[in-house]
């Protein structure tokens, strides 16, 4: 079997959800390889409800910022402040953007960064109808984040870093955008069974959040290698059955082999 390299894996990814930012149809969770929910707005607000977020989380953002991609609430686990920046990797249509900039206030700052054009064009869109003058949208791939070193008070994501063919790289750079203190506070898909090679070279299942999950033990040990501090990755097993319907008629049960989680670390305040 080939093994696919960085670059296709970044095509392929770009690509798809180019795609669902275009047709404005989404997956469910964070499942792009089919439009399993469409452009329901009931069934997409379902799923995010099953993977952590409120009725009131939902119908405060603007309409079209929800695509159903995530696979938890980051913006709960972030205990955001007043006037704190926020910066989220793989914005897409800016939703937990726009949740975390209702709790940072007016002396606050959200900046997401998405690599897909279209993505970003997209969140722009939606800032522009509730007219925010403090969340933006930069272009940039999130293993070189477009934003000035020790500038975030806490980065969160959504279900994408499994979608990076470098996690360290993400990690470490994430590290660097920090200030001394600040925080991860991310939901993505880990691992908790050695994924077949089938799944892993399978650009449809990397696209949908299977084929890319780290384990939960190499997720614990890139924070570690790359300077954080007190890490916790925190899986929910109760995610198991939402995330086996990503891919409905694969013969792997996604649910078999990752499971959605919540992971956290500190940048130490000595750096």
């Amino acid at each position: 079997m080939e093994t696919k390299n960085s670059e296709q894996i970044r095509r392929s990814v770009r690509s798809r959800y180019g795609e669902i930012a275009k047709q404005g149809t989404s997956g469910c969770g964070c499942n792009a390889l089919s439009s399993c929910c469409g452009p329901d707005s009931g069934a997409i607000g379902k799923m995010s409800q099953a993977f952590g977020y409120t009725q009131q989380q939902l119908g405060s953002a603007p309409e079209g910022a929800n695509m159903g991609l995530g696979c938890g609430n980051p913006v709960a686990l972030a205990s955001l402040k007043p006037g704190e920046t926020v910066l989220d990797l793989g914005s897409g249509g800016g939703f937990d953007c726009f949740l975390a900039a209702k709790q940072v206030g007016d002396t606050g700052k959200v900046i997401g960064v998405d690599m897909t054009p279209d993505m970003v064009s997209k969140a722009r869109m939606n800032a522009q109808k509730i007219g925010t003058n403090t969340v933006e949208f930069r272009l940039g791939e999130i293993e070189h984040l477009p934003v000035a070193d020790n500038s975030a008070d806490i980065i969160m994501s959504n279900c994408v870093i499994n979608l990076s063919p470098d996690k360290q790289k993400v990690y470490g750079d994430a590290f660097r955008v920090l200030k001394p203190g600040g925080r991860l506070a991310i939901s993505d898909v880990v691992a908790t069974a050695p994924l077949p090679d089938e799944v892993q070279q399978d650009l449809a299942l990397l696209s949908a959040c299977v084929g890319g999950a780290a384990t939960i033990d190499d997720t614990v040990k890139m924070l570690d290698e790359v300077g954080f501090q007190d890490i916790e990755v925190i899986p929910k097993e109760e995610s198991r059955k939402l995330i086996s319907e990503w891919v409905p008629g694969h013969s792997k049960n996604a649910g078999d082999y990752v499971v959605s989680a919540y992971i956290k670390a500190v940048k130490p305040l000595d750096i």
